[in-house]
């Protein structure tokens, strides 16, 4: 139980909370939240999960930025990020993949089916 490590970022309390609650649907999913870019930084450095699902949107260093930065340190390069925000049209959603991306899920999104989503995007990482 709780053995695949999720790290959300999101600069809003509520989504961080929402999140939190839809990714406890699946009793193997560790999740621990960051409120800013240089939070999740120090945070998957030390922690080393699994998956980052990144807010695009937020104040100081936005989701891209974050993004080029964990690419840049060698102990977090290789961590899969799925990019979690409202822009996400198709061509929004290349650019996202073209940084690095492992893909996108679009706000608003299901709490419910949240969770199984995630599953989806570790079951594209083992693949490849």
């Amino acid at each position: 139980m709780g053995e695949i490590r999720i790290l959300h970022v999101d600069d809003e309390p509520d989504i961080r909370e929402l999140v939190d609650m839809s990714l406890a649907l699946n009793p193997d999913f560790q999740v621990r939240a960051c409120s800013c870019g240089a939070e999740a930084i120090k945070t998957a450095t030390e922690w080393s999960p699994y998956l980052i699902l990144l807010d695009v949107m937020m104040p100081g260093m936005d989701g891209p930025s974050t993004l080029t930065e964990l690419r840049k340190n060698q102990q977090t390069s290789q961590i899969p990020v799925v990019f979690m925000t409202a822009r996400a049209q198709a061509r929004e959603v290349e650019q996202f993949i073209s940084l690095g991306a492992q893909g996108v899920i679009s706000k608003p999104f299901d709490p419910m089916t949240l969770a199984s989503q995630v599953q989806g995007h570790l079951q594209a990482v083992k693949r490849n």
